[in-house]
């Protein structure tokens, strides 16, 4: 969900929140995920 926000625009700031080492390690690997077109297009469609 994260590499999918940040590619949507380059003006969008993340602020994810996190109680866990776990899940700290997990948003910042979202960060370097590069989505396809067609994966943004399929996560895109989700919300239609």
């Amino acid at each position: 969900a994260l590499a999918w926000l940040l590619q949507r625009s380059p003006n969008v700031l993340l602020i994810p929140g996190t109680s866990s080492t776990q899940h700290l390690h997990e948003n910042i690997a979202g960060a370097g995920i590069e989505l396809s077109e067609d994966d943004l297009r399929d996560l895109d469609s989700v919300a239609e």
